[in-house]
């Protein structure tokens, strides 16, 4: 091959990688930053990836011209995985969003970088209700739950049915587990109950003995359980074992269908919960349900819907805006309200809450239920302008500066 010919061949291939890097860069790109590994892997994961991939498809496959793309990885549950793999998407992979992040403290870490590469991160799966408020940002959502939503709807239902109680709290000692513990203790204490004790547990713990032996012993009536996923499962499992809900009760704030399905009726039976989704609550979310089900080999959970929902209400915001821009598709985001399978006209607000229902439900006994994934009783559903922290108790900057 002479000079001119190598010369000319190597331009036409550094040609094509920029045009085809140009043409990625184009399109919309979505990264779950998820837990594939640990103790949220059953609630989002792998299941979470089949929805958005579901969703990216019956909304069409493409925007602005190019296919939509999603990747994926695993934050493992760590601040450091969690924000490199976060950075490399953002500084080499021109990922426009990234959606899910179920970790309180991963977010944190996510959201400063959203901010300083002008990109968005819609967080599905974090509960803790300072990312809306003292965190909250110009360039990220939360749009399924947070701590505070779930204290309040669920230990108002619990008052309703028990009255003022003593409460002993199993508290994770994490972002989401202080944040679900100082939530519920304000309503708590507003509605007439009494926090007697409270233990702090570590993540991906194995054995719960300890930790509830002092809940057994402490007289409360009531042991609110601030840990999800794994963990709420052998917490209440482990606790049965010990016989403890013969005398005491658990209150968990954040439970998905395959939690209560892993604890079983015997244990579970009677425990008071809330969500924004269930898979057989309407003939919508029993439609999107069977069709994930037929996808991913089971039912889905509230994050994996949850995540769904996020990705869909971005995708029509892009179009809306004609562009990927970050706060071009945010206005647009603020603009529309969310509404598909499981959501109904709800408003994302400047404090970056998705103001959602929340539905109370109560698992159901063997007796009770059918069988299968017939596991929740419906009690009340809470409007989103309930659930939800007023604007003027969060502490947002946002709310602030907008006011002035």
């Amino acid at each position: 091959m002479g000079r001119r010919s190598f010369v000319v061949g190597t331009g036409l291939a550094a040609s094509l990688l920029a045009s085809r890097a140009s043409a990625a860069a184009a399109g919309v790109k979505i990264g779950l930053l998820s837990d594939f590994s640990s103790v949220y892997a059953d609630s989002s994961g792998k299941g979470s990836l089949e929805a958005i991939r579901m969703t990216v498809e019956e909304f069409g496959g493409q925007l602005l011209g190019h296919p939509v793309q999603v990747v994926s990885a695993d934050h493992m549950n760590k601040a450091d995985i969690g924000a490199s793999i976060a950075r490399r998407w953002l500084d080499q992979e021109d990922v426009d969003v990234i959606v899910d992040v179920n970790n309180s403290a991963v977010c944190l870490a996510v959201k400063e970088l959203v901010e300083q590469k002008r990109r968005l991160a819609l967080f599905v799966g974090a509960g803790s209700s300072d990312l809306t408020g003292k965190f909250c940002s110009p360039n990220t959502v939360q749009t399924l739950y947070d701590t505070s939503a779930l204290a309040r709807s669920t230990v108002k239902a619990v008052d309703k049915l028990y009255g003022p109680k003593k409460w002993f709290f199993l508290t994770g000692d994490f972002a989401f587990g202080h944040a679900l513990e100082r939530d519920a203790r304000a309503v708590i204490e507003a509605t007439g109950g009494k926090i007697i004790g409270r233990v702090a547990v570590p993540l991906a713990t194995a054995d719960f003995s300890s930790f509830l032996l002092q809940a057994q012993a402490s007289g409360a009536d009531l042991i609110g359980v601030a840990v999800a996923g794994a963990d709420l499962v052998n917490v209440v499992k482990q606790g049965a074992e010990f016989d403890i809900t013969r005398r005491q009760r658990f209150v968990a704030s954040v439970v998905t269908e395959h939690d209560i399905y892993s604890i079983g009726p015997k244990a579970a039976g009677g425990m008071v919960f809330s969500s924004p989704f269930y898979w057989d609550l309407d003939d919508r979310t029993r439609a999107w349900s069977k069709r994930f089900q037929a996808r991913a080999g089971k039912t889905p959970t509230m994050t994996q819907a949850g995540n769904a929902s996020a990705v869909l209400h971005y995708l029509k915001a892009v179009r809306a805006a004609g562009t990927k821009e970050a706060m071009a598709v945010m206005k647009q985001m603020r603009a529309i309200p969310v509404e598909d399978f499981m959501t109904r006209s709800a408003p994302l607000r400047i404090d970056g809450r998705v103001e959602r229902e929340m539905h109370v439900f109560q698992a159901k006994t063997a007796a009770e239920s059918t069988g299968g994934w017939d596991i929740y009783k419906h009690m009340v559903t809470n409007a989103g302008k309930d659930a939800v922290r007023p604007l003027a108790e969060g502490n947002c900057p946002l709310v602030a500066a907008a006011s002035q």
